[in-house]
């Protein structure tokens, strides 16, 4: 669900001249900058807009919308110029898939910058059960077809005799989301291997059966695809105190009095476990930048100028729950947006 920052109204994208300049010729440019992407590093950048607005007062305000990391990088990589975003928000990384539809459309010089760490929180309501679970607790009552056979498990307790008789209820992001991308990859491979390790050889030698086998998530409502509103799932937590919740972390400490973290492998997620990666669903988020439109859209480098002033520990962004990076991180990033580095293809898989 789209979700526009509320500082101003959308204005018409009406100065195409912005093509003619991005792809380094002709004057103008469009006014605004458009920012796509994912819904966990979107109060974030919204965030990182509010002080841009504040320090720069002839600017207009950032257009930020929260469409979810894939249905972002669509929009991202279907061209250059005014009509097309300048950055995508991303709670992964590019995939290579991405970077051809990019490349296709001439969107051929992309900035990366990886802006902190997140974890991919799983939560319940305050008055829940205190699950404590695995990622093959997770796989065997998340997948589609957990060892070959369709899901039949109903409550938790089928899924592990540890665990109470409770039906499985978890509210979770869409197929587009960066997040939905994350449980599959560090959870759901995770109990997958630990559950049926013979599905490990599938991984390279036939990737479709692996992701039928690992990855696909069950369609008969024990899942309940969310979209891309973070806080419906806050909402439903507190009124269905069984159901389990997954959001960025962010969500998670901001809605703390609320909910409890629901520990994985005995980890709970905070912002400790995270950034010392010991959480098994820590992932770093990113910026995805098209240099063809610095110079073409006003502010846009002063924009990731105070992104790299707002990720350090104790800035805004931490106090609204990003986990900072480590330093080395953050310099070179910080580096990346001073240089505008280009992203190296050949890394994406």
């Amino acid at each position: 669900m789209l979700k526009n920052i509320a500082l101003i109204a959308v204005s018409a994208l009406a100065l195409a001249a912005c093509q003619d300049q991005a792809n380094g010729g002709g004057a103008g440019s469009r006014d605004q900058i458009k920012a796509v992407g994912s819904s966990t590093v979107y109060p974030f950048t919204t965030i990182v807009a509010e002080q841009f607005v504040n320090k720069n007062p002839g600017m207009k305000a950032p257009v930020i919308e929260s469409t979810g990391t894939g249905a972002g990088m669509k929009l991202f990589c279907a061209g250059i110029g005014a009509a097309h975003p300048d950055i995508e928000d991303a709670s992964r990384r590019m995939k290579a898939s991405e970077y051809a539809s990019c490349k296709a459309n001439g969107v051929t010089d992309i900035i990366e910058i990886q802006v902190g760490l997140d974890g991919v929180a799983f939560a319940e309501g305050k008055d829940g059960p205190k699950l404590q679970l695995t990622p093959a607790d997770l796989y065997k009552a998340l997948a589609a077809n957990p060892e070959g056979r369709p899901n039949a498990y109903k409550t938790w307790k089928q899924v592990n005799p540890a665990l109470p008789a409770i039906p499985i209820q978890v509210y979770g992001p869409p197929s587009t989301s960066g997040t939905r991308d994350a449980l599959t990859e560090l959870i759901l491979d995770k109990g997958c291997a630990e559950v049926t390790p013979s599905v490990k050889a599938l991984k390279d030698s036939d990737k479709d059966a692996y992701a039928a086998a690992c990855n696909r998530i069950r369609e008969d409502g024990a899942y309940i695809d969310a979209g891309e509103n973070d806080n419906l799932i806050v909402q439903k937590l507190q009124s269905n105190p069984n159901a389990i919740g997954i959001f960025g972390y962010s969500y998670l400490e901001e809605n703390i009095d609320h909910l409890n973290g629901v520990p994985l492998n005995g980890i709970e997620p905070t912002y400790e476990t995270i950034a010392q990666n010991k959480y098994p669903g820590s992932r770093p988020l990113y910026l995805y930048v098209k240099k063809a439109h610095l110079a073409a859209i006003p502010g846009l480098q002063k924009f990731l100028d105070e992104y790299v002033t707002a990720w350090n520990p104790g800035g805004p962004l931490t106090a609204k729950g990003l986990i900072a990076s480590p330093e080395d991180v953050r310099t070179s990033s910080a580096a990346i947006v001073k240089a505008s580095t280009l992203l190296d293809p050949s890394k994406l898989k």
